[in-house]
């Protein structure tokens, strides 16, 4: 006699469920939570920056302010919503019926919500949450110099956080290189496969170096100054920049990526120059990021700037490569002008200015300038919010009807782009001459230098940001309840994702198609035709 357990109920199915397809919903659904928590952050300070004086916040408040926030971005948002991305759509691109380790991508789901309610929580403290900086950088980090709580909450949130999406990265890994269907060699898979191991191989190597460096500075707030000294803060210095320059194009790799792939479509072409592709993106981007942390670091005078200078530079020859390629997909291909591609052309236009921008940070000379100015602020959200921000859109509008089976609306996307793209460039490109002007970053309160009308321009912008993202949530919102049904392959995508259903059964795949090239649906399609 045997007895059937009972099925668990819909909540609780949704919390356990170890389909990579769940666990990727729920990692973009809470990516989106502390997206719009962190925007909410960025607003606050704009408002106080838009004329000089202390209008909002205190100055302490401020503080945690542009910590959080930067935190929240880096750890919570851009990090997680590429390894979503990644955890859904690997095992479909390669042909497999689940991820590699379901349940460890189950438990660094869990451990990266736990670590984002524990930073958050700092918010509850009577000190307020960290306000080291979003390196939480030592020794100001120290108890002795930011005391309460809340600093610890923000340390153990980083570190589980981290450990978390490091475990995620590990089943992604696992998947491409060991689960793929068959006929499909490493040179047989998808561009965004591809951007997605390269991705992986850097989150292997370096966010363990955080994990350990968060717990070293707990320990430190315990137990007292193991990075006191004349060493101590270059050590950490050189600990943290190990994970946070690869951390840099683990949020822009999976990106690049998914608009490859909005690229090929949308074009009707396969990816122009697959092979320097993979070659740039999984073998020369991944090994230089790893080189190049030291230029955060010129200003001390403690590291050899003509070598980190050089890898810098390096890292143009491997962007300008995915650039060609990407450029040379859509050149003379048949464009249908969907919102995917559009932002995809949008987010090539705009990480071009985060890339060059690039060029004068990673120059001793012209960085001497530059640092802690607000040209590295324009610089950075550029690369990751005009850049990452906008290919992820891409990657949004063109994979939706794979996920939930219906289209996100056209024309709403399009006034979504519209605002965010003018809004995006009036909150960032200001801070370049402000930055020039002599403005510095993390200030609260400012005499006016001719900083004010070019604060107040990027302030009104940060608002149209915000307006664009509303129109986003109207569309999700419209979308689902209102439903126009995509079929299986409705953009003649290249990539076996388009060979199932939409969404796709548990299993994943009633039939494979054989895998000839890196683009089996255009192989497919053109021997039926």
């Amino acid at each position: 006699m045997s007895a059937t357990l009972p099925a668990p109920a819909p909540l609780v199915d949704s919390l356990i469920s170890v389909d990579h397809k769940s666990i990727a919903r729920r990692l973009l659904a809470f990516s989106l939570l502390f997206f719009l928590g962190g925007g909410v952050m960025a607003l606050l300070m704009r408002t106080e920056l838009a004329e000089p004086g202390l209008q909002v916040v205190s100055t302490e408040t401020y503080n945690a302010l542009f910590t959080m926030h930067g935190s929240t971005m880096i750890y919570l948002v851009i990090t997680p919503l590429a390894l979503a991305l990644g955890l859904y759509m690997v095992p479909l691109q390669v042909g497999a019926k689940s991820v590699a380790w379901p349940r460890v991508a189950l438990a660094g789901l869990w451990l990266f919500v736990l670590g984002g309610i524990i930073m958050q929580s700092g918010w509850l403290t009577v000190g307020g949450p960290g306000r080291a900086t979003w390196i939480g950088v030592a020794p100001l980090s120290e108890l002795q110099r930011t005391p309460g709580s809340g600093q610890d909450f923000w340390i153990v949130g980083v570190l589980l956080a981290t450990l978390g999406e490091w475990l995620i990265g590990m089943c992604v890994l696992t998947t491409a290189l060991r689960r793929r269907a068959p006929g499909m060699t490493l040179m047989r898979m998808p561009p965004f496969t591809w951007t997605m191991i390269g991705t992986t191989l850097m989150m292997i190597f370096a966010f363990p170096v955080l994990i350990v460096l968060m717990a070293l500075l707990f320990y430190d707030r315990r137990h007292c100054c193991l990075f006191d000294g004349a060493q101590g803060p270059l050590t950490y210095q050189e600990l943290f920049w190990f994970y946070g320059h690869p951390v840099v194009y683990v949020m822009f790799f999976p990106f690049v990526g998914a608009v490859a792939e909005v690229f090929s479509a949308f074009s009707g072409r396969r990816l122009f120059g697959y092979t320097f592709f993979v070659a740039s993106t999984a073998l020369l981007f991944a090994a230089l990021s790893s080189s190049v942390w030291g230029h955060h670091m010129f200003t001390s005078g403690r590291v050899n700037t003509k070598y980190f200078a050089l890898t810098s530079h390096g890292i143009i020859l491997a962007a300008g490569l995915e650039y060609f390629d990407l450029i040379g997909t859509l050149w003379r291909g048949r464009l249908r002008m969907n919102v995917a591609l559009l932002f995809g052309i949008v987010f090539l236009l705009q990480f071009l200015i985060g890339g060059l921008s690039g060029i004068w940070v990673a120059s001793p000379t012209l960085d001497f300038n530059a640092n802690n100015s607000y040209v590295v602020v324009g610089h950075f959200h550029y690369t990751l919010f005009a850049g990452s921000v906008f290919g992820a859109f891409a990657g949004i509008f063109y994979w939706f009807p794979k996920w939930t089976g219906a289209f996100l609306r056209e024309g709403l996307g399009k006034l979504q782009l519209a605002i965010m793209f003018v809004g995006t460039n009036m909150t960032f490109a200001p801070m370049f001459p402000l930055g020039e002007r002599g403005m510095t970053r993390r200030i609260a309160n400012y005499s006016d230098h001719g900083w004010e009308t070019l604060n107040t321009i990027a302030t009104i912008g940060s608002y149209l940001i915000a307006l664009g993202v509303l129109v986003f949530l109207i569309n999700l919102y419209v979308s689902l309840r209102r439903r126009r049904v995509a079929g299986p392959d409705p953009w003649e995508g290249p990539s076996l994702e388009w060979a199932t259903t939409s969404p796709p059964p548990p299993h994943n795949f009633d039939v494979l198609p054989p895998v000839r090239s890196f683009a089996p649906m255009m192989d497919a399609r053109e021997a039926a035709s």
